[in-house]
């Protein structure tokens, strides 16, 4: 179960819960950790997984570290990279609705994702967010993007915002406030981040950025202290109160959320979206309370997609 130092987490493992589970397809999950992972999700309600990789190996791991996966199923590959290419396939056979990273390298299942010809990519790019459950926060942080997009460009940092936005709308945000992060809130032209973050908020106000309110550049302070904002004499929805953090680049947005977390003591709940599905990307580091909690966020984005496939239909 999930700490009680993490009552945002609680919430959104119930709801996911009520949801009910959904079928995930886990690539490679070849050590303790990742079938771990696995059966805690599955003990709870939250997934039915699908084991991919070296049935072999998967059985003897489990053995070892006396786990009982008897009565999931698994799909035998020979190594890593099919791995991860066959969890790809699973989802285009339409037998999963989720993709979890097991005990392989990132940039090997990323790689299957965003193959031309068989992978997962939509119309929008790809990103990352940090569902960050922060204590003394009342509601929970997203943070983006610190995992994928190294050095995005304005076109990148759309897809981004709008990725975290339609997140934060399936997480009931209400509303959705939304702050470009710079090192300061004035615009400069020595300072690219801040002119990205002017561009963002107008894009905003005509329509190609939909769903939230944005303001930016804002520094980090009085983007989330109410306090720090005043002190600035800053008149905005969002300083202060700010619910979505857009960094600069991934060492920012890396460096904000490994911060929070180490020394703040909060959770970081991770996602990969802009994908036909939502990808789950779970590290070794990760508490238990974060690795459900991110099971929890896919299994809420993956039956809001469902739901929206079936209006479209």
């Amino acid at each position: 179960m999930t700490s009680i130092a993490h009552p945002n987490y609680d919430r959104l493992i119930d709801a996911a819960r009520k949801s009910g589970r959904v079928t995930v397809a886990v690539a490679h999950p070849c050590d303790r950790s990742a079938l771990e992972g696995v059966l805690d999700a599955t003990r709870l309600g939250l997934i039915a997984p699908i084991l991919v990789g070296p049935a072999a190996r998967i059985r003897q791991v489990a053995d070892e570290a006396d786990l009982d996966i008897g009565g999931l199923p698994i799909e035998d590959t020979p190594h890593s990279h099919a791995s991860a290419a066959r969890a790809v396939e699973l989802v285009h056979e339409g037998r999963a609705a989720v993709l979890m990273k097991g005990s392989l390298h990132t940039d090997e299942l990323m790689g299957a994702v965003v193959a031309t010809a068989t992978g997962l990519r939509t119309a929008r790019r790809l990103s990352h967010c940090f569902v960050m459950d922060v204590p003394g926060r009342p509601d929970p942080l997203i943070i983006t993007d610190a995992a994928v997009n190294i050095v995005p460009t304005l076109t990148d940092k759309v897809d981004i915002v709008q990725n975290a936005i339609d997140l934060a709308h399936v997480l009931r945000f209400d509303p959705v406030l939304v702050a470009i992060l710079a090192a300061v809130e004035t615009v400069s032209a020595k300072m690219p981040s801040t002119i990205d973050a002017a561009a963002l908020c107008k894009m905003a106000d005509r329509g190609q950025i939909t769903g939230a309110i944005l303001d930016g550049p804002l520094a980090m302070d009085n983007a989330i202290d109410p306090h720090a904002a005043a002190i600035k004499h800053l008149v905005s929805p969002v300083a202060g109160r700010a619910n979505v953090l857009v960094a600069p680049d991934l060492e920012a947005g890396n460096m904000l959320a490994k911060s929070l977390s180490f020394m703040a003591g909060a959770a970081a709940a991770g996602i990969v979206l802009g994908a036909r599905v939502p990808i789950v990307l779970t590290s070794r580091a990760d508490t238990v309370a974060a690795r459900l909690a991110s099971c929890a966020v896919a299994v809420l984005v993956a039956h809001d997609r469902l739901r929206t496939v079936a209006v479209v239909a």
